[in-house]
Order: C-alpha cells, then structure tokens, then sequence
C-alpha cells in the first residue's frame, strides 16, 4: 500500500473491512471478527477517530501480532506490511477470510457488523456453527428417545428388506453399522437420524418433522378443501404425500381404437416424489417454527421446503447434502441419491413425462419448486380426453360404489350398505370420505340424501 492509498482509506474511514486501532491491544477480537466475515484489514498507529499516531514497530511487535493470530483457534492466517505516513510507522494487519469458520479468541466469537466487530450471543454462534456444517442436526444424539422402548423393530426390517439387506446382527449392530446408533455403557443411544426412520412415533421425539399437505379449491390458496399433516418415519412421509397427490390427480384417458386405452396423468408423479424426498432429506430440521409444506392448487402443486442456503450455492451446479446420514439412508432404499443431483433428475423425470420444467425459487431460508399441468394431459383434455380423479386410494368398498355411481347416477347411505354388506355406520363414514375427497357430492340431508359424481365419471 502506499501513501495515497492510505489517504483515501482515512478519508472513507472505518467500515467492514478497515479497523484503525492505536495499539494492539484487544487486536484478537478484530482478527476473528474479520475472519469470520469476508477478511480485512487492521491500520496500527491510527486512532477510531483518525488521527495518525504510529506505532513503534519491533521484532518484539512483528512476533507478538502471529503469536496472537496462531492462539485464536483455529489459527488466523495473517501478514503485516509497514508503511510510513506523515513522518509516522503505520502497521497493516491483513486478515485472510477464514476457510475453517468459525474462529474464536480468548474472550469468545466475532463477526464484522458494519464497522464493528460484534461479539456473537450463545444462539447468534449456534446459528454459525449450523450455517457451516459443523453441527449437523441428524448426527446429534436425541435424548427423548430411549431403546428399546421407542424403538419401531418392523420399521427396521422394512428399511431392510428395500435396501437387499439381510438382517444377520442384531437390531443394536445393525443400528450401529447404518451410522444411526451408538453404545455407551451398555446404553444404545440414537441419533436424530435414526429416530427419524426408526422410531414407533418419530413426531414424539422430533415433533416439527411432519409434512403438511394440503388442498386448495382456489388459485389464491385462500378455500382449502383438504388438510392433513403426515407424520411417520421420513420414508413413510414420501409415501404417505404421494398418496395425497395421487389422490386429487387427475387422469386423461382417450380411447384410440386399440385394446388399451391411453391415459395420461395430470402431474409428473416421478419428479414430484424426487422433490418430496428432496425436501424432507435436505430440510433445516434445527428450524422448528415452520413445516415443509405441499400446495395443491387447482392449476399447479408448490412445495416449500425449509432450509438453510448453502455457502456458494449455485442453482444446478452446486451439489450438497445437508444431512448426511439422513440422505445415505434414503440413498440405501433407492429415494434419490447421494451425489446431490436431485434438480437435474427432476427436470429430466419432467421432460420424459411431457410436463414443464420445474419452477425453483429459493432465499436463504426457503426453497420452493412449483411443478405446472403435462402438456400432454392438457392437449388430451382440449382433444376430447376423459378427465377423471386419480382413485389408487379408494378402498374396495368406495372402488364398488363408485362403479354404480358411474352407472346409475347416483347412490345413497341404503344402497351402500346393501351393495357392500356393511353398517350404516361404516356406509356414512366411506360416503363422506369420498365427499371429502371431492369425488362425491351430497345432495340432500338425512336418510333422504344422495350421494352424486362431483365430475364426469
């Protein structure tokens, strides 16, 4: 740096990147703050209020500076230039952005706030900590689990049967082998990963780890007419929100002359569920205020998941696991897979299934991705395509009158319990289920009610 430089620098004064201090005194707390920020530089022998003082620059002084730049820990990369100004020796410090955040002094963590360097609350160093990877939520012990009490055996053997796994060891060595569990003084402790595939209830233990779905009769999200919040160990929840999906999907179907008709979904069911497994594998689960979340709309299905933007992140080319227990897990069954390569196998499910690419918008706290109608089923439905309801869940019982809806019209509470040999009780409860799903509609009220196809069927 030279004089003229110097000059410039006084007269813009402190900022982000410049400290002017008159000593050294205190000068760890800069190192670290600049560290733990974008890097910058300390000005020794000039006052907060710019007035140039020197410093009386030794060997002494240019060995004491490293010393306290290697006891931070980690060590702060620094090095010191001199320059005369106005008759007096100025020594600039330049501190490296740290590669190892975050960096802590004697008397605690840092951070560059404007022109100041702000020593960090207990939860403001939790938040960086979490924002650099050194605290990773799957890998902590949960201490509201205990084993075997809360442990679910079936779920264990189901995870085992889709990843080929025979189940040779015990349950506790499996546990232990899969990264999920650890032994201490004949205790076996799970982490937050392992409660959140194996647990009876993981929602006991990780209460803010449900997903919501939801219906919504409008385009502005305002009518809702189904809710339901899933809960269930993370490999249940993908099955269980692709099941409300299914559910409220439409299907085209044209007959074309040949044996088999063609039909056409309403939605790319493939990368929708790459983008479920994706939300529940990458979420922030250190943020418990807000749950990920699917929107049905009438024209389109968002779905918002909670997160953390990584370091450096860039849309299609940054690839990361935020969770990497939970996502070696998933990979282990055949739900996405490790590389991190989800958005690009969603926009190539969506590309093979005739639909648009998907919709992704993020900031540093959320991720959402919008999936539109198939052009294909849209062309099918303006061709003179069928559009029904997508009807995998319906029970036998509801799949039987349904066919008698399609037939005579109609049905009612009697005629239910006739057809199906149940009660009247069980006859109501299957109606309004299917009136819930928006599948039926009740025309009428008490035992003089029908039950009418809410589309063409």
């Amino acid at each position: 740096m030279n004089p003229e430089e110097l000059a410039m620098l006084l007269e813009e004064g402190e900022g982000y990147k410049i400290e002017f201090k008159e000593g050294i005194s205190g000068i760890d707390k800069d190192m670290v703050a600049f560290a733990n920020s974008s890097g910058g530089r300390i000005f020794l022998g000039i006052t907060d209020d710019k007035q140039i003082k020197g410093i009386n620059i030794t060997n002494r002084l240019k060995t004491q500076i490293p010393d306290i730049a290697n006891n931070c820990r980690p060590k702060v990369k620094i090095f010191l230039e001199q320059i005369e100004f106005h008759d007096k020796d100025v020594l600039i410090v330049s501190v490296r952005e740290g590669e190892d955040k975050p960096y802590e002094c004697s008397s605690g963590f840092y951070k560059r706030i404007g022109a100041i360097s702000q020593k960090l609350t207990r939860d403001e160093i939790m938040e960086f900590f979490k924002s650099e990877g050194k605290i990773r939520f799957d890998e902590l012990i949960n201490e509201k689990f205990f084993f075997p009490q809360d442990f679910d055996k079936e779920k264990l053997n189901t995870f085992l049967e889709l990843a080929g796994l025979s189940e040779t060891l015990s349950p506790e060595k499996i546990l232990i082998s899969l990264g999920v569990a650890e032994k201490q003084e004949n205790i076996i402790y799970l982490n937050n990963a392992g409660v959140l595939f194996f647990a009876d209830e993981p929602q006991k233990s990780v209460p803010w780890s449900v997903f919501t779905v939801v219906l919504f009769k409008d385009l502005d999200g305002v009518d809702i007419i189904d809710r339901k919040e899933i809960r269930g160990s993370l490999f249940e929840i993908v099955d269980k929100v692709m099941d409300f999906v299914k559910l409220y999907t439409k299907v085209a179907y044209k007959f074309t002359g040949k044996p088999k008709r063609e039909e056409i979904y309403e939605y790319p069911f493939e990368a929708i569920r790459e983008a479920v497994i994706n939300s529940v594998m990458h979420r922030d689960y250190f943020e418990k205020g807000h749950n990920n979340i699917l929107r049905f709309f009438p024209d389109r299905i968002l779905i918002e998941n909670v997160w953390i933007e990584p370091k450096g992140f860039e849309l299609g080319k940054t690839t990361f696991r935020r969770n990497h227990i939970i996502s070696d897990l998933f990979a282990r069954i055949g739900f996405g897979e490790k590389l991190g390569s989800g958005i690009l196998r969603m926009r190539n499910m969506c590309k093979h299934a005739d639909a648009p690419e998907p919709l992704i918008e993020y900031n540093e706290s959320y991720f959402w991705i919008t999936f539109k109608p198939s052009g294909k089923y849209v062309q099918m439905t303006l061709e003179g395509g069928k559009p029904e309801v997508a009807l995998e869940i319906l029970n036998e019982r509801q799949k039987k009158a349904l066919k008698q809806v399609k037939e005579k019209g109609r049905i009612t509470n009697k005629e239910y319990v006739n057809l199906n040999k149940v009660s009247r009780i069980t006859a109501t409860r299957e109606l309004v289920d299917m009136v819930r799903k928006k599948i039926l509609k009740q025309e009428g009220r008490g035992r003089g009610s029908r039950f009418t196809p809410m589309m063409q069927l």
